[in-house]
């Protein structure tokens, strides 16, 4: 299985949390591969990230990003070069790497990601989830908003055949779109995957790839409720914890919350094997 992530030195503990909670809920999959793509992570922070994925018995590569591939990109304290990795990502990773799963770093794997790694995209480049449901009107909204007809699709998790979508992605058709766009986007890099590449990307069930943790009460709603607690925790594959209030802040309150802190206390006690180690 092939992973590919993109944050900077803030996101260090919530990778780590990420990677505990895969390498613990897939451990049928014997290699596992993460690139992580970046422009200014330490060289220290590097090495702690390789050490605790080695430990885990991931390889973790690090690529960083030359600064002079976004010279004609637009780039603003809104729009940063950081923004584009994941959209351009099919021609920063090695031509060898064929398929990716693109993660973000503040989610949680509570359960196998074999068939969302084994799903057969048939005609698709991409495969994402949107958060919709009977009580969501801003799907509508996003549709209407970038001129679309799908629904929106969250950017946070994707499956991506690369071989097609190093035919399809070109830096410039995404840089001239941001320039055209720029006051009507909202969120930037999601807003242009789903205007150029929404089309090319098959949906996949949020409840079980993409649970949007602030929306149990939308996802009980809509199952007649069925999606209880007890059949996310059996169910469900990828707890995303979407939004600016984050699970590693003291004073979060989301009912996941305390699922996190449990595979935060989990990484600490790897981390103190990791520091056992190098002595």
């Amino acid at each position: 299985m092939e992973i590919l992530v993109t944050f900077d030195e803030n996101y260090r503990l919530p990778f780590k949390v990420m990677v505990s909670s895969l390498v613990n809920n897939n451990p049928e999959v014997k290699e596992m591969t993460i690139y992580l793509v970046h422009r200014s992570i330490s060289t220290a922070t590097l090495k702690e990230l390789t050490a605790y994925c080695e430990f885990l018995g991931i390889t973790l590569i690090d690529i960083k990003v030359d600064s002079t591939l976004f010279k004609d990109a637009p780039i603003t304290k809104r729009y940063p070069q950081e923004m584009y990795y994941r959209l351009l990502a099919p021609n920063l990773l090695p031509k060898h790497v064929e398929k990716i799963l693109y993660l973000d770093p503040d989610i949680l794997i509570i359960n196998s990601l074999r068939k969302l790694w084994e799903l057969d995209l048939r005609e698709a480049t991409f495969a994402a989830a949107a958060h919709t449901g009977m009580t969501e009107i801003a799907n509508n909204f996003n549709r209407l908003r970038l001129g679309t007809k799908h629904d929106y699709y969250n950017s946070g998790i994707i499956l991506m055949d690369l071989v097609k979508a190093r035919e399809l992605i070109k830096a410039e058709d995404i840089f001239n779109y941001v320039s055209d766009n720029s006051k009507a986007l909202v969120l930037p890099d999601q807003d242009v995957f789903n205007a150029l590449y929404g089309k090319e990307t098959l949906a996949i069930p949020d409840e079980l790839w993409n649970y949007d943790v602030r929306n149990y009460s939308n996802y009980l709603l809509r199952s007649k409720g069925e999606d209880t607690l007890g059949w996310v925790i059996q169910h469900t594959s990828i707890l995303h914890f979407c939004g600016s209030n984050k699970p590693w802040q003291t004073f979060y309150t989301n009912s996941f919350g305390a699922l996190y802190k449990h595979y935060m206390a989990i990484t600490s006690r790897n981390e103190e094997q990791v520091a056992l180690l190098s002595i």
